[in-house]
């Protein structure tokens, strides 16, 4: 590969990471005309731990994507969220809403990023795979970030980009932020998650289903009732995902071997769902789910966080990728008002919105997360929650719209109204 034209290497803007976050704020950004480098550090496609169900609430990013999520484009709908637990099985239908679609998507990941990265690249931006980011480069004078120093290729000839401003997309890790100073905040839970695939009859569901108490079954009098939920997802293609989520609220977090409880839990299951080890499609993967803003400020000296790099996972449900879809679209429109503007201190002005935007739109609903993260840690609480609150259809109706964010911010029934009331007086997280 030869050397690309230095104006090949300068953009209006540095996009690091072409995970849904990345993909989505370069798909927004080239939309409005900007110049756009897209830079993955690994090629296409490319697998990542994740659930593959996609809520109401990322559907809506798709369509405003302009992605074909049609069931003969391969994307297979849900309804809504069957819930077990208690001894209780409850199927409860996505919420009605104005704002957002009444269905779901599963799709596969390692398909579903590469269809993202993709329709950036149609709508103008420059994507570079396998193009491995090392550092920011920063001018000393100001202490701004002014680009990055990356890997590119097989033999990874060391590259410079150079952009005024740069979006930090990376993932939980997101060395990049790291090498501009900004580290995680302990006080903000984190979330591990782990899955698998297996064949299964069970591989057309209609509903998400989700397992709010994951029991060890050792034997008779053995029972043991272990932190977290679990989830099986149908995938439409003859395999099931079959996952788990724990917090680090958890006085087990550390202890317990979480692949070793997945196969426990999946060993207690009806043995003609076939989740046993010959059925296996591929080995038990893990990852960290950064939660409730846990890297701030999401804007400074010309970096923005996207993403997990910002710890936007809902703490409610460790859903990661409709949060990373919109606050890729909220920096994309920040950086666009931006890019108008005819002064630096103008432009610094408007670029300083976007923590407020995010604050604003997800500030009060993540600190009840974090209150309700700290409360489900403690298996008494979560004990009685799945015996009373499952056999209260209202209340679980309640609860899949607080806990998936669902819900009408203007005009909505009264469930949405008590929903938004106590996120707008709960403190900014």
């Amino acid at each position: 590969m030869t050397e690309p034209l230095l104006s090949d290497n300068t953009a209006d803007v540095i996009v690091v990471g072409a995970g849904p976050a990345g993909s989505t704020t370069a798909y927004h950004l080239a939309k409005a005309g900007l110049d756009v480098l897209l830079l993955e550090k690994t090629e296409f496609p490319r697998e990542k731990v994740c659930g593959d169900g996609l809520t109401p609430r990322a559907v809506k990013q798709l369509v405003a994507m302009g992605i074909d999520i049609s069931e003969e484009a391969g994307w297979l709908r849900n309804k809504g969220l069957r819930i077990i637990g208690g001894g209780v099985r409850l199927q409860l239908d996505w919420p009605d809403l104005a704002s957002f679609p009444d269905y779901g998507l599963v799709r596969k990941r390692d398909d579903f990023d590469e269809q993202l990265a993709r329709q950036a690249q149609k709508a103008g931006a420059r994507l570079h795979e396998r193009c491995n980011v090392s550092g920011p480069i920063v001018d000393d004078r100001t202490g701004r970030i002014t680009g990055v120093t990356a890997k590119l290729g097989e033999e990874k000839r060391e590259v410079s980009f150079h952009a005024p401003l740069v979006v930090a997309a990376d993932g939980n890790s997101t060395r990049l932020s790291l090498a501009m100073g900004l580290h995680r905040r302990e006080d903000r839970p984190m979330g591990v998650a782990v899955r698998t695939y297996f064949t299964s009859p069970r591989h057309e569901d209609d509903y998400l289903e989700s397992w709010l108490e994951l029991w060890d079954r050792r034997g008779p009098g053995e029972d043991r009732l272990l932190p977290g939920y679990g989830w099986i997802f149908g995938m439409g293609d003859g395999t099931s995902n079959v996952g788990l989520g724990v917090l680090n609220t958890s006085d087990s977090f550390k202890e317990l071997d979480w692949r070793e409880v997945l196969k426990a839990w999946c060993a207690s299951m009806p043995e003609d769902w076939g989740y046993t080890p010959e059925n296996m499609t591929g080995p038990i993967r893990g990852a960290a789910l950064p939660m409730a803003f846990n890297r701030q400020p999401h804007y400074t000296k010309g970096l923005l966080l996207v993403g997990d790099a910002g710890g936007l996972v809902n703490p409610f449900n460790g859903e990661g990728i409709a949060y990373a879809m919109e606050s890729g679209q909220l920096a994309a429109d920040v950086i666009v008002q931006a890019h108008a503007r005819t002064t630096p201190a103008q432009r610094e002005a408007a670029l300083q919105r976007y923590p407020r935007v995010l604050k604003d739109t997800y500030g009060g609903y993540y600190t009840l997360g974090r209150a309700f993260v700290k409360l489900i840690g403690n298996p008494k609480v979560m004990k009685i929650a799945a015996q009373r609150g499952l056999t209260h259809p209202m209340l679980m109706k309640f609860t899949l719209k607080l806990l998936a964010n669902l819900t009408d911010p203007t005009g909505g029934d009264a469930m949405d109204r008590i929903i938004n009331g106590l996120t707008k007086v709960a403190p900014k997280a």
